[in-house]
């Protein structure tokens, strides 16, 4: 035996990431080197005897891959954000500990985010289409063709122009504020969030940072439904949030308002948004993620919604911030194999008193 730690890397995560594993004298890396997801047979027979593996976002970490390493398993990196694919209460159990990669994706969320918002309000997937299907010169123009809400304040020379401008955050966390940070040049006047505690200091510190603002205020569900002009689902995924957005909070809307989901597909409920576009309940919607994703097929009730915008979840597809995903998901896989502090680590205390 080597006397080295091994740890199993299930996807090519790029030559910079790669590199810094290698680099460690300590460590044997197996990888698997093609640019395509591992088989579940090859990462279940590569983890015997591995003190710690990186997955990306989606591969499940089970009982089965816990087992498959057996008690030399140290440590699961993830490059992700979110960790809901990880049975986080069974690596509790075996004490063995999580990396994840916050904070490198919250600037290109925020972009796709604002990005989605404007898309869906001006009816880019129904006309996209057009001009894609060679149907611009069948469309005769005529003045309220194709309009739709507009998300920004354009000042006195348009008197018809909205006054107010209500954004809405189901979560108010790093990416959630670097989006009201965009939509502030936007003219967004009012802001009502959700948070699991009181969050009057926070409503304060971004009053004070935004000074054009009129009002930012904690809200219920409820009340952020009825009194947002655009909704933001930012929340973590899980149980907690699974379906937070369904038929209830839908009917609430207002009929020219605009959601976006750029967190986890799970929290919208996908057959109540369908029915809502159809019915106009609401005006659009802007999906980088959906419920049951990557198998999303041209049948599936929302692609067939012309007021749906849905991208393949590229909220973090950057080329730097996939970069950053990666390196930090290969530091923390080092840290935790020797025992050092992890970059990022799931704090997984709360689940001692339940395994």
């Amino acid at each position: 035996m080597s006397g080295k730690s091994k740890v199993v890397v299930i996807r090519h995560i790029g030559d910079e990431a790669l590199g810094i594993i290698q680099a460690n004298p300590n460590i044997d890396l197996v990888l698997w080197k093609e640019d395509t997801q591992a088989p579940r047979s090859w990462i279940l027979e590569n983890i015997k005897g591995a003190s710690g593996i990186l997955v990306v976002m989606g591969e499940p970490v089970t009982r089965e891959l816990v087992d498959a390493a057996g008690p030399s398993l140290k440590v699961v990196s993830t490059m992700s954000v979110g960790y809901e694919h990880v049975d986080q209460p069974l690596l509790a159990q075996h004490k063995i500990r999580l990396g994840f990669t916050p904070d490198v994706l919250t600037e290109a969320v925020a972009d796709i985010t604002v990005m989605l918002a404007f898309m869906a309000s001006r009816n880019v997937g129904e006309t996209l289409a057009i001009v894609q299907e060679g149907k611009w010169s069948t469309v005769p123009w005529s003045p309220f063709l194709f309009t739709g809400p507009q998300l920004s304040i354009s000042g006195p020379s348009n008197p018809s122009a909205r006054t107010r401008l209500t954004a809405g955050f189901l979560g108010f966390g790093r990416i959630a504020q670097a989006t009201l940070h965009r939509l502030i040049a936007f003219g967004v006047t009012d802001v009502l969030f959700t948070a699991r505690s009181d969050s009057s200091k926070v409503s304060q510190e971004i009053l004070d940072k935004y000074p054009t603002l009129h009002s930012v205020k904690q809200a219920s569900n409820d009340e952020l439904a009825a009194g947002s002009d655009v909704v933001f689902v930012l929340t973590p995924g899980g149980k907690e949030t699974y379906h937070l957005v369904g038929e209830e909070f839908l009917k609430k809307m207002k009929s020219n308002a605009v959601l976006v989901n750029t967190a986890r597909g799970t929290c919208v409920d996908s057959d109540a948004l369908a029915k809502a576009l159809k019915e106009k309940w609401i005006w659009a919607a802007g999906l980088d993620v959906v419920e049951g994703e990557p198998n999303i097929s041209a049948d599936h009730p929302l692609v067939k919604e012309p007021r749906a915008v849905i991208l393949p979840h590229i909220g973090s597809a950057t080329t730097e911030t996939r970069v950053g995903m990666a390196t930090r998901a290969a530091r923390n896989i080092v840290a935790g194999v020797l025992g050092e502090k992890m970059e990022a680590e799931v704090d997984l205390s709360r689940f001692k008193s339940t395994v």
